[in-house]
């Protein structure tokens, strides 16, 4: 099963450069038994299986952050760019799809052919825009909804911090240095200190991460011609749900208000992007259950689990408001490092979870799919 994954994480695909990875899943998925495959007007790698009315989408994604990370076999692992974010849960997807697709020509109970399984490779999940997530979202109605993130193979996701990204510039007519008037430079780290003061204050009752405010500075630049002299920071957030982008752009703009240093026209001009809400899902569902079930039947413990980080479940989470889960094989600490891994025997065991999952899901109509 490693070979599919080997292949695909072979394939260059930085976020906007997925052609050639579509292409190769596409054509996996067409000789793996799917009853269709094709790429989307986004870019996004699509495989269908049935063609029943009730649906379930498994949407993984295919770009990757940069980095080599040469691909090789260790000690059990295969280590190269996207093992684990996320070339490994999306091809554990596909082999998944190939054992139910098989299933469903021999020996599937006559209630299975109500379904429509589609697998799904998105486009651009490592920036901002979430390209195909977003195009999916308007595609499909699904009843279930299955997103391919490493949540490790007994670990069951359930929800996702929001985000926001703040591009700060201040600017000032140059002055000499012996002026006691705060510069561009001081009032942005001006803004820093209050920034990193709000979410002190706000996480100081709450000790999950996944309910705490979270910013980082990402960047910080300033410079001088001669006449005008400026500022940039790049700010970025990890929102809990009760507290989501709206609220945090609110703020920043009460800070320009009440600030000391004049009329925020003046000399400020900030720009925000990339803002998600955060979702969370709930642990009782008939998807989270056949989860707990196959993941027990594999002899392991499950675990529920919230990340602090943001991915297309966001996106198609409030989108289709319906039972949604995260999960694939790899250690999600893993993600983006020069160390990028993951354990075959963990990738193995995932798509046997996946497949009892399904066959669970779409063998069995007793049980309402309704939150």
């Amino acid at each position: 099963m490693i070979d599919l994954l080997e292949h695909c994480v072979r394939i260059p695909s930085l976020s906007g450069q997925e052609q050639a990875v579509a292409e190769f899943l596409r054509d996996q998925m067409q000789a793996r038994g799917f009853t269709r495959a094709f790429i989307d007007e986004a870019g996004n790698a699509v495989g269908v299986i049935g063609d029943g009315a009730r649906q379930l989408v498994m949407l993984g994604h295919m770009d990757t952050v940069g980095g080599d990370v040469p691909v090789r076999y260790e000690e059990g692992n295969l280590y190269g760019r996207g093992t684990v974010d996320a070339k490994g849960p999306l091809c554990a997807f596909v082999l998944a799809g190939e054992r139910i697709a098989a299933w469903l020509r021999q020996d599937a109970p006559p209630e299975a052919t109500d379904w429509q399984i589609v697998v799904v490779g998105a486009t651009e999940e490592e920036t901002a825009t979430s390209r195909g997530a977003r195009f999916a979202a308007q595609q499909y109605r699904p009843e279930l909804c299955i997103i391919g993130e490493p949540s490790g193979v007994n670990g069951i996701t359930l929800g996702y911090k929001g985000r926001l990204l703040v591009e700060a510039r201040f600017e000032m007519p140059a002055r000499h240095s012996a002026v006691p008037a705060p510069g561009v430079n001081e009032i942005a780290v001006h803004l820093w200190n209050w920034i990193d003061a709000r979410a002190r204050a706000w996480n100081a009752d709450k000790p999950k991460a996944f309910e705490q405010i979270t910013p980082s500075l990402r960047s910080i630049c300033s410079g001088a011609d001669g006449l005008r002299e400026w500022c940039e920071v790049l700010i970025g957030f990890r929102l809990p749900v009760e507290f989501g982008p709206d609220a945090m752009i609110s703020e920043i703009d009460r800070w320009l208000i009440d600030s000391p240093f004049g009329n925020r026209d003046d000399f400020a001009e900030f720009v925000y992007s990339g803002a998600e809400q955060a979702w969370r899902a709930s642990k009782d569902t008939p998807l989270a259950r056949a989860f707990v079930d196959a993941i027990r039947a594999e002899g392991l413990r499950p675990a529920f689990k919230y990340k602090t980080g943001t991915a297309d479940f966001n996106v198609v989470g409030p989108a289709w408001n319906v039972p949604i889960v995260a999960y694939g094989p790899g250690d999600s600490s893993l993600d983006h490092t020069p160390d990028e891994h993951i354990a075959i025997a963990e990738f193995e065991q995932s798509v046997r979870v996946l497949e009892r999952v399904l066959r669970r899901i779409i063998g069995r109509v007793a049980e309402s799919t309704t939150t």
